[in-house]
């Protein structure tokens, strides 16, 4: 069964349309249910979301009447209200709701570096909106109490799309997007630095002048702070006419390898760097660049570009991984929990939990690895080809060990902006880099 709740609420059922009920309160507990869909919802949640701290003595009895008369009217169609410990749940069993999807739409649209794809994805994503969350079930509060996350991945995902299509060169298409979300959010900064690139480089400089002074305003009056370093440095570009201004923007932090986008090496140890990323730790919608770790392809290369498999194993490696995507996958998937792991040893030394995951995968590492010759006439150890995907898998696991037995773990510092945590391998390491070029911290 679909539901659809990103504008008026509708259930279909093999595309046709459903009467789910007509009472507005009964549609509304069921759209509250499917917001967390396959997730127990309390009895209290329920109550206080529906009567919005002005709840009637009756209120539960009420909620178990609606709960029963939803049963009844779902049961033909496969979906199943399941009673938990003092609340309910809408059992998943493959059913659809368009909220959901749309999570799921944007995330997968922010692992794309392609620019056409990201803005195909945004597309499909946003088209699922048809208004306000559940127009005609909640009233305002109720829709601020629900869709402030669904708000937010919305914005996030318009800005995303602005900045693909920038990138393309759609600047005329920007400026159609993004004219009512500027109004309606004059203090989100980074769409209206998205909207003024696109303003000049619409050969309409006055416009993008003239929005940054209405920010500006708007800053200063309901905040009291003016614009941030990034939205006055772009205003400082369109008045200088700054040519950079008519390219794309690519990330300061990037470097590309073989077509792949890395970060930068800075941390000072390959352990470090495989934890390391831009502005996503704290994020539960990561801006571009906040995953580096996308592919394997991508991992594959980054194991050669930190020094730990040479050029010609890392050319096997991606052929390999093109005969059989299903187990670079799987690999990929075991190297983004050992980051975790490796991220959560180096900046709690308390976690215990960790460390013995990160101690056993340094072991099987420890299986594999040849001792072998490097460019300077020395030696050192690196997993041989045997070890097959799980190669780069196993160099990060050893480099880890490596550091973590090592002195200069306890200099380890993390930036201190929750939306960075980058780790450094000293002071002077952290105010170079992050300081100065990445977060701005």
């Amino acid at each position: 069964m679909e539901f659809r709740l990103l504008g008026p609420f509708e259930a279909r059922h093999d595309g046709r349309p459903v009467e789910i009920s007509s009472r507005r309160q009964e549609r509304c507990l069921l759209a509250i249910l499917l917001l967390d869909l396959g997730r127990l919802v309390t009895i209290d949640r329920l109550i206080s979301l529906l009567w919005d701290g002005g709840a009637p003595a009756s209120a539960r009895g009420a909620v178990y009447t609606y709960v029963g008369r939803l049963r009844a009217a779902l049961s033909p169609y496969g979906v199943r209200i399941t009673t938990g410990t003092d609340g309910y749940l809408v059992e998943a069993d493959h059913h659809r709701v368009d909220a959901a999807d749309f999570h799921r739409d944007v995330r997968r649209a922010l692992e794309l570096n392609d620019p056409a794809g990201r803005s195909g994805l945004l597309d499909g994503a946003l088209s699922r909106w048809r208004g306000p969350l559940l127009s005609d079930v909640a009233d305002e509060p109720l829709r601020r109490r629900l869709g402030g996350q669904l708000d937010e991945a919305r914005l996030v995902a318009l800005e995303q799309r602005a900045e693909a299509q920038l990138a393309l060169g759609r600047h005329a298409r920007v400026i159609n997007d993004l004219a009512g979300p500027a109004a309606e959010h004059p203090l989100r900064e980074r769409l209206i630095g998205t909207l003024m690139t696109a303003h000049y480089r619409a050969a309409r400089q006055a416009d993008a002048l003239q929005l940054y002074a209405a920010t500006r305003e708007a800053l200063a009056t309901e905040l009291g702070v003016d614009p941030g370093p990034d939205l006055q440095e772009l205003h400082r570009r369109i008045l200088c006419n700054d040519p950079r201004l008519d390219q794309p923007r690519r990330a300061v932090y990037e470097v590309r390898v073989r077509e792949e986008v890395l970060p930068w090496a800075v941390g000072g140890h390959p352990a470090l760097d495989f934890c390391n990323t831009y502005a996503g730790w704290g994020h539960r919608i990561p801006a571009p660049g906040a995953e580096w770790l996308r592919g394997y392809g991508t991992f594959a290369v980054w194991s050669g570009y930190a020094g730990l498999a040479d050029d010609p194993t890392v050319g096997r490696l991606l052929t390999m991984a093109r005969r059989d995507p299903a187990a670079a996958g799987q690999t990929l998937e075991r190297a983004r929990t050992l980051r975790s792991q490796v991220y959560a040893c180096l900046s709690g030394p308390g976690d215990h939990a960790a460390f013995d995951a990160v101690a056993r995968a340094a072991e099987a590492a420890a299986k594999v690895l040849e001792y072998t010759r490097d460019g300077s006439g020395g030696g050192r150890w690196r997993p041989g080809l045997d070890a097959g995907l799980a190669l780069p898998l196993h160099a990060a696991a050893w480099s880890a060990a490596e550091l973590l037995a090592d002195p200069r773990r306890l200099t380890v510092r993390s930036c201190a902006d929750s939306d960075c945590r980058w780790l450094f391998l000293d002071e002077t390491s952290m105010r170079r880099w992050c300081s100065l070029v990445t977060c701005a911290h």
